[in-house]
């Protein structure tokens, strides 16, 4: 048997190599190779690195399917910042569900949602791997969750209504916060407004499209729910009036006077929170904060879910607050409810007790 020939090659830092009888073949085949990888084509197989798996899923499996941008965002994150630089240079088939464990043994302590994340995309493109025969079995199929920290969207304090409603009043943003505030309106919702949508004869805003996320495009809710009537609370009317344009302007414009897009809406909200953060007593040097004293959760989601809170305070039907709100799910709204909100508690307690919810109330109503 005679011997084989090898000849190998480099190309975008990667080692081609092909085996013949003969020079000629063995050098035509590595041509073949290089004209394939140029092409962006890879061979398929188990003996395939990682990342030349990613790419080829990727492209082949869910580009296609028509995600949004930051949905092929988040796969991309969380490959090239988690999965690669450990396990991407290994061999598909070498793959052990150790490694991929590790990997999110690393990441302990983290928030459950990117622990989730990251698990699914490992699964995902395992998954397909083995169903496709390039390996023989499913590295990723039982992996557990580390550790983690559930983030909690919150309502806000009093000491952060009150800087809120204070700032809003001078604030450039002030008109679009107070309007998350007063409607509960998703960000994306309130990007999407125009002033037709403003009925002021009804004196209601109406919802029935949204900022898509992770582009500038606007769209439908995701649910029928989300198209809905939003009553104009008293405090928001003479607001809105005032800053009226025409009825295809949006109603939050950008100081060009464009639509919010998902970068502006995220640059609208930095700058209230900077001033906020000022107002509330952060400290300044030359113009820049060196000790900040505003809640790192607080985010525009915390003032739709004290939106909500608001009105079981109030007494509002949870059926009504679902709609409000625009859930499908009557359950996501029931999970807003504050049981940690001491005044609800005490408001209960004296429906049964007649004590109306005080300290102290009726004993012999409470003695049986």
């Amino acid at each position: 048997m005679g011997e084989y020939i090898r000849k190998t090659a480099r190309y975008n830092g990667k080692k081609y190599e092909a085996t013949g009888k003969t020079e000629l073949e063995a050098m035509t085949k590595l041509a073949e190779k290089l004209a394939a990888a140029k092409r962006g084509e890879e061979v398929i197989g188990g003996a395939m690195t990682v990342d030349s798996w990613y790419r080829q899923w990727m492209t082949t499996y869910k580009e296609p399917k028509g995600l949004t941008p930051k949905s092929l965002g988040m796969y991309n994150e969380k490959y090239r910042g988690y999965i690669a630089p450990r396990i991407g240079h290994m061999k598909l088939r070498d793959v052990r569900d150790i490694h991929l464990q590790r990997i999110l043994n690393g990441e302990a302590g983290r928030s459950l949602s990117h622990l989730k994340k990251l698990r699914m995309v490992m699964q995902e493109m395992f998954r397909q791997a083995r169903r496709s025969r390039v390996i023989p079995y499913d590295p990723a199929e039982v992996l557990e969750l580390p550790q983690s920290t559930e983030g909690k969207r919150r309502s806000i304090t009093d000491e952060e209504r009150a800087a809120i409603l204070a700032v809003a009043t001078w604030h450039s943003s002030g008109l679009y916060i107070l309007t998350l505030l007063y409607t509960g309106m998703r960000p994306g919702e309130a990007a999407a407004l125009n002033w037709r949508d403003v009925d002021f004869e009804e004196n209601v805003i109406r919802i029935h499209a949204a900022l898509e996320s992770g582009s500038s495009r606007i769209k439908g809710p995701k649910t029928a729910a989300g198209v809905r009537d939003i009553p104009i609370h008293a405090a928001l009317l003479p607001l809105l009036r005032d800053a009226k344009q025409g009825p295809f302007d949006p109603v939050f414009p950008t100081r060009a006077g464009n639509r919010q897009n998902e970068k502006s809406l995220r640059r609208l909200w930095t700058g209230f929170k900077r001033d906020l953060d000022i107002y509330m007593g952060a400290k300044l040097e030359r113009n820049k904060i060196v000790s900040s004293v505003v809640a790192t959760d607080l985010t525009p989601y915390c003032l739709r879910h004290t939106f909500a809170t608001d009105c079981f305070r109030a007494g509002v039907p949870l059926e009504t607050v679902r709609w409000l709100l625009g859930h499908e799910d009557i359950s996501t709204t029931a999970n807003i409810y504050e049981h940690s909100d001491m005044s609800a508690l005490r408001r209960g307690i004296a429906l049964l007790d007649g004590t109306g919810g005080k300290p102290g109330g009726n004993e012999e109503k409470a003695n049986y």
